[in-house]
């Protein structure tokens, strides 16, 4: 069957902030100057949301510049932070700093305890009302190049495709969404976006991006356990002072509170499971009450950039651009993107805007780059640029670098640390072989604080059909038994937030093979981002499948 085609000025890979706030940016900027851009965004959730997941507590800033009067349009952002608190963790013990020693840009006033999720079904509407086209369920499988090499828009992928790769009855093929320019706001880790930065070379010159993963759950708490705006940071226990990372509890909404933990993905220990670690921190005599008399509403997982300033890409290549976490600009130490992120897609917008009424097409944005670097999302990422690395040295060491770097950015004194440190190696690189490793034995679970893996994937309602190519593919199949079974004691099943990988005996009782069962993947792009030969690589499933996050 051949594929049919449609034509727009601007194609949108993806219905994240980012990607939301290119299209409503480009459509304002259309109205303004009294013409007409189309714009077209992909989303492979079912629904424009499904697939977002963040803490999150959101920096309205560029929200303001971009909708300034958002709350009268009746935006979900209502919880402003009103308590501030950031704990350090011992086994039994917590400690709290007082929240003058953090520094300024630590604070959390002036923002807001949010469903991501909800904010980006709510831009989509502001998006569908200025002429924007969202197609959920189509996810972006494959980039389309012309005769020069540029790129020349996007592919979906085939619809009822059998796991043998035969056609079903219901078979359709793909659509191609052709584009003057195509902006790529597929989130950490997206697929399209990592052939992209191969293809031109966009990581020339800069540091690996470095990972964390990000686990969260959904709890409805009893009445007196709920403080609405109440913020609660922590680091420390359940993690030694070798593994970085860090929980949140954000309280808001109708007895809701957002619970999560962040495993920095460098960590080197092979037994590790950032998802039994989450499991753990829920029981620490300061945390476990708030849980006590409530009721799991949620879970999800997602990868979360944490390089920083030294890791962003180029983010202009010929026929398009990456915006927002496809490129990594999320503030590690905030623990916040969502406002970097949509300032990118607003300042791809304008760049694609100038280039389609000029004209031009399939050609380099290059007013881009240096336009990002001009914006406070350069600064944003620039105060903090050190605290990542610094990390490398262990938690308390690092953590007080960290602080230090940043007070004397907030009291203007940054001229004292004029250095930037390098983050050396890939993720994937730095776990230890297991003979070198202590393993871990996690507590069981109890049911009632803590769940196993299974029952959480039912909470995140994700779905993929039975009968259809594997999404998680293997560059090569026996590596998996070969090398990471035997030298690092098969770390998938661990890192893996949702039972995706399992070793299981061969029929013949020969030994163990690796069985994948795509139809759990939360698609959070750990496996592709910590596989220690990076042998698995995460292509996109049929549309609609995955999770389908409720107010996550």
């Amino acid at each position: 069957m051949t594929r049919e085609a449609m034509e727009y000025d601007v194609v949108i890979v993806g219905g994240g902030p980012a990607g939301l706030a290119a299209a409503i940016r480009l459509k304002q900027l259309a109205a303004q100057g009294g013409g007409e851009v189309s714009v077209c965004v992909l989303e492979k959730g079912s629904e424009v949301g499904a697939h977002i997941l963040s803490g999150a507590v959101i920096d309205p800033k560029a929200l303001n510049e971009l909708i300034p009067d958002w709350k009268a349009q009746g935006a979900p952002i209502e919880t402003a932070v009103s308590d501030d608190q950031f704990l350090v963790l011992t086994a039994d013990q917590s400690y709290r700093i007082p929240h003058w020693l953090l520094p300024p840009l630590m604070s959390n006033e002036g923002n807001y305890v949010v469903s991501l999720g909800n904010v980006c079904r709510w831009l989509a509407q502001q998006a569908e009302a200025l002429g924007v086209e969202i197609y959920p369920g189509f996810p972006a499988a494959e980039v389309l190049y012309d005769d020069k090499g540029a790129v020349r828009g996007v592919a979906t992928g085939d619809m009822g495709v059998a796991r043998n790769g035969e056609h079903k009855p219901d078979y359709q093929p793909g659509m191609e969404l052709h584009a003057k320019y195509t902006l790529f706001a597929e989130g950490c880790r997206g697929s399209l976006s990592q052939d992209l930065m191969q293809r031109f070379n966009l990581r020339d010159g800069v540091d690996p991006q470095k990972y964390g993963i990000g686990i969260k759950e959904l709890w409805e708490v009893a009445p007196d356990k709920h403080h609405p705006g109440r913020v609660v940071h922590s680091q420390g226990w359940p993690l030694d002072s070798r593994t970085g990372g860090g929980s949140f509890l954000y309280h808001f909404g109708e007895r809701l509170v957002a619970v999560g933990f962040v495993v920095h993905l460098n960590y080197e220990n092979p037994y590790l499971s950032p998802y039994d670690e989450f499991q753990r921190f829920k029981t620490h005599p300061a945390i476990r009450p708030t849980f006590e008399g409530g009721k799991r509403l949620g879970y999800g997982s997602r990868a979360i950039n944490e390089g920083g300033l030294q890791s962003v890409p180029r983010l202009a290549f010929p026929g398009g651009a990456l915006i927002g976490c496809a490129a990594g600009f999320v503030n590690l130490p905030r623990i916040k993107g969502s406002h970097n992120a949509m300032k990118t897609g607003m300042l791809a917008a304008e760049s694609a805007y100038a280039a389609v009424t000029g004209g031009r097409a399939h050609d380099t944005l290059a007013e881009l780059d240096p336009a990002w670097r001009r914006s406070w999302v350069y600064e944003d990422l620039y105060k903090v640029r050190n605290v990542k690395p610094g990390l490398t040295w262990g938690m308390w060491a690092g953590t007080a670098h960290g602080g230090l770097h940043m007070w004397l950015n907030d009291l203007g004194l940054g001229a004292l640390v004029p250095w930037t440190l390098r983050h050396e190696k890939p993720d994937n690189a730095s776990l230890l072989p297991a003979r070198s490793a202590t393993p871990i034995a996690y507590p069981k679970y109890d049911g009632t604080i803590t769940f196993d893996k299974l029952s959480s994937v039912f909470l995140s309602n994700t779905n993929h059909a039975e009968d259809q190519p594997v999404h998680l593919t293997l560059r090569d199949p026996s590596i998996p038994v070969a090398v990471n079974l035997a030298e690092y004691a098969g770390p998938e099943a661990r890192y893996c937030p949702a039972g995706v990988y399992e070793f299981v005996d061969v029929e013949d009782g020969t030994g163990k093979r690796l069985q994948i069962n795509a139809q759990n993947c939360v698609h959070c792009k750990t496996c592709d981002i910590k596989d220690p030969r990076q042998n698995i690589k995460w292509v996109t499933p049929e549309g609609g499948g995955g999770p389908n996050y409720t107010s996550m």
